[in-house]
């Protein structure tokens, strides 16, 4: 078998390289995140559980649909105030799916 022995000069410089490495907080954060986690691995397995925020969403809103039409249809002042409430809830939902989506494509697209 060939073996490659390095000198103790290139094993200096090589101690050195990674001492400097290891003191650059990015590049180890970057490392960090580029290492799979527990967590991330199980939910990936499971497709159905990141459709389940999506689909509460569109429920939200196609209640918030027919609230609207019901108020404007009516002009009940009590489906009115459903609408808005149902329509407020729906939209932080809403920004909360945004946020969450957001930070997975950042954290996908972090190295460039």
């Amino acid at each position: 078998m060939d073996e490659a022995r390095l000198s103790e000069r290139e094993r200096r410089i090589l101690a050195e390289i990674e001492q400097d490495l290891s003191e650059d907080v990015s590049l180890e954060r970057g490392m960090r995140t580029m290492r799979r986690r527990g967590r991330e691995v199980r939910t990936s397995d499971r497709p159905g559980r990141r459709r389940g925020p999506v689909l509460v969403v569109a429920l939200l809103g196609v209640l918030t649909l027919g609230l609207l039409v019901l108020a404007v249809a009516t002009g009940e002042p009590v489906l009115i105030w459903a609408f808005a409430a149902a329509w407020v809830v729906t939209l932080a939902c809403l920004m909360r799916l945004v946020i969450r989506w957001s930070r997975n494509l950042r954290a996908r697209s972090w190295p460039s």
